[in-house]
């Protein structure tokens, strides 16, 4: 037998595509993480890998479809991506569905401090392309916005990292 040289936890070593995913599911999380105005980079697939690592129930992509999934490292096999064409359908869906919509921005008014946030469970956390941030269509949509405290001269922290701050706080807020 060969050795499987994916980047899975021990006990998922061995087992096809279609079985890691099975296993995940059984123990997958409220949490949900859209993506919007993505653009062809690789803070998208970094998003998308972090999610696999903090085993979200779906990842959004709000807008064009492609994005460049060499930073997902082939993660995106573990979880469920969806496509929205437009910030109206998926906003649809999360409130159809109940799950608090929070922006993870830091470019409007109505920021508040991430380190202040009490996280529902079901909560889906919104986040922007690296140039363009999101659109004031989603910003106007969404339950909440949070931002990233800064303590450094710069005003924000790339799109990836901030993603996997704010997944990690919901877990904390959860699992630890």
């Amino acid at each position: 037998m060969e050795e499987d040289t994916r980047n899975l936890v021990d006990e998922l070593k061995g087992l096809a595509n279609e079985e890691v995913f099975a296993h995940l599911d059984e123990r997958r999380s409220e949490l949900e993480v859209a993506i919007e105005n993505v653009e062809h980079d690789f803070n998208a697939g970094t998003i998308v890998r972090s999610a696999n690592n903090f085993n979200v129930a779906c990842v959004h992509i709000i807008g064009r479809k492609k994005y460049n999934r060499r930073g997902a490292m082939c993660t995106d096999k573990y979880l469920t991506v969806k496509h929205w064409a437009t910030v109206a359908e998926f906003i649809a869906d999360q409130k159809i569905r109940g799950q608090e919509v929070v922006a993870i921005e830091n470019n409007t008014p109505r920021v508040q401090p991430l380190g202040k946030k009490q996280f529902k469970n079901k909560t889906t956390l919104v986040f922007g392309s690296e140039g363009n941030g999101l659109s004031e269509e989603m910003l106007e949509a969404v339950d909440d916005v949070r931002e990233i405290e800064s303590f450094g001269s710069t005003r924000s922290v790339n799109v990836g990292v901030a993603a996997g701050i704010a997944m990690y706080e919901w877990v904390r807020q959860r699992k630890l």
